[in-house]
């Protein structure tokens, strides 16, 4: 249990310890003032602590936000790009574990998954699903083909088409073909050969899943459904 609460990150923490803070501290207010339950003031703080602990139900188990750090997802989502992350639609998880309840479905390719990075699990990354479990993987001179058949991805943003890695050369242009293992997940950015993705990390294992991008919300002028 010690081991995957150090995984959580500050701002979580920080969260978890204001929201029982707040709740400790109207149960001090009820002890020292004694203030009846008909009491105007306790209407008030009951009032504020439903709406606090409603917001922390849905930020932990509902919808949190996002920022885009880096180009890897280009043109699909920007640098600076503010979206909202669906946690519900994969299941649950209880804070500080990795057990997975309620789930709608599992990740599917072409969902846009925000994770924690296999490698440093402090740290959030996001990326599309292009291989489940059971799936040859293989990019091919760019192209990538899933169980023997060459995906069509309008949302695949390439560079240098004129001057690709060879055979054995980077793994960035030519990979694998591999299986991806039960409860993992192949992942690409879309921004092709600007993207630090499974081919370089590997697999995506199901527990470090955090949700499905889900709609961007910020700028105003780039509102849309992250497809």
């Amino acid at each position: 249990m010690w081991n995957s609460w150090r995984n959580v990150e500050t701002a979580e923490i920080i969260f978890y310890g204001l929201m029982a803070g707040l709740v400790l501290a109207e149960i001090l207010l009820r002890y020292v003032f004694k203030v009846a339950r008909d009491n105007a003031v306790l209407e008030y703080v009951d009032s504020g602590m439903a709406a606090i602990l409603l917001a922390f139900v849905i930020r932990t188990f509902g919808v949190q936000a996002f920022k885009i750090p880096s180009g890897s997802m280009e043109n699909t989502l920007l640098i600076g790009d503010h979206l909202l992350v669906n946690k519900f639609i994969y299941g649950t998880r209880l804070p500080g574990t990795d057990k997975v309840f309620l789930a709608l479905r599992a990740p599917r390719r072409g969902d846009i998954l925000v994770f924690k990075y296999p490698e440093d699990p402090g740290r959030d990354f996001i990326k599309r699903c292009l291989g489940v479990p059971g799936d040859v993987v293989e990019v091919r001179e760019k192209q990538v083909y899933v169980n023997g058949r060459r995906q069509d991805e309008p949302y695949a943003l390439h560079h240098d088409l004129e001057t690709l890695s060879p055979a054995g050369g980077k793994a960035r242009d030519f990979y694998g073909p591999v299986t991806v293992p039960a409860d993992s997940f192949f992942m690409l950015g879309d921004n092709r050969d600007y993207s630090k993705d499974s081919r370089f990390w590997g697999f995506l294992p199901r527990k470090l899943v955090k949700g499905k991008a889900w709609v961007v919300y910020w700028p105003f002028d780039r509102w849309r459904l992250v497809r």
